[in-house]
């Protein structure tokens, strides 16, 4: 089988992988939620090429993201579900519904209506899709406020969703400083849990849990990201620990044998460099 520019032969070498006795074992073995954890690796590999400006990589991901799309849809066509064609299909009709501005009878609207629009037609879909799911005779699941925010988040975004849509019916602070001072209360906790002869592990995590929603929280009222936030001081992190290592090659040493005041004396040099 040779390789090719057209996506029909990504899914048939998909196929050939997923095809019992001749196909690969390891292929074979997986399922949806054994996939699953490599398809949000993928989708993090993308926005670090991206990150990194590295078109040449950022190709490559693509790729691979494409591969867990296919591959989904391959063990979902397997079980008479779905079938990439069905996925394709799915989200060009979703992409024509929602932009009616630009395909449909409303075209020029303003930016402002856009939004407007949008949530009329995701108010319909969502109308529509519960019918599609009692005329297949499936149970509509029980949904709370909060149950849009998909708990397979990075742990900080998911507590950044779930606070602002908590705020949209108002169940929020009106002012920062209260939200300092919640941070000032969950550390108060923590250093008290710490101060005991035996802390309690499972306290401990508990109140950090809480000490690091209350931050998340903090960045929303201030406008800030809090996942790039913490990426961009993961960068500085990165930037001044190779100062480090830079500093043990010049004095012809290793990271071991450095003593902490010399490895100090090298991360506050290369942080005065970045200021």
């Amino acid at each position: 089988m040779t390789p090719s520019r057209n996506i029909a032969r990504l899914i048939e070498i998909m196929a050939a992988l997923r095809t019992p006795v001749t196909g690969c074992p390891w292929d074979l073995e997986q399922n949806f939620s054994t996939i699953a954890p490599y398809t949000l690796e993928e989708a993090y590999e993308v926005a670090d090429a991206i990150a990194k400006n590295d078109l040449l990589e950022l190709r490559e991901e693509l790729g691979d993201l494409l591969l867990q799309v296919v591959y989904h849809a391959r063990m979902a066509e397997e079980g008479e579900h779905f079938d990439f064609g069905d996925v394709v299909e799915g989200i060009t009709k979703k992409l024509i519904r929602r932009h009616p501005h630009v395909f449909g009878d409303e075209n020029g609207e303003k930016a402002e209506h856009v939004k407007g629009i949008w949530e009329r037609i995701k108010a319909e879909e969502r109308t529509e899709k519960r019918a599609e799911r009692k005329a297949l005779g499936l149970s509509e699941p029980s949904k709370g406020y909060l149950d849009d925010v998909p708990t397979a988040f990075p742990a900080l975004q998911e507590a950044d969703k779930l606070q602002r849509r908590a705020s949209k019916v108002g169940f929020d602070w009106n002012d920062t400083r209260l939200v300092l001072e919640k941070i000032r209360e969950e550390t108060h906790e923590l250093d008290a849990e710490l101060a005991k002869g035996d802390p309690d592990k499972d306290r401990m995590s508990d109140e950090l849990g809480d000490t690091l929603f209350a931050l998340a929280n903090l960045a929303r009222h201030l406008d800030i990201d809090p996942e790039e936030a913490l990426r961009r001081t993961n960068r500085k992190f990165r930037t001044r620990f190779a100062a480090i290592e830079d500093e043990a090659s010049r004095t012809d040493t290793t990271l071991q044998d450095m003593t902490l005041e010399d490895m100090e004396a090298a991360w506050q040099a290369a942080k005065k460099r970045q200021s």
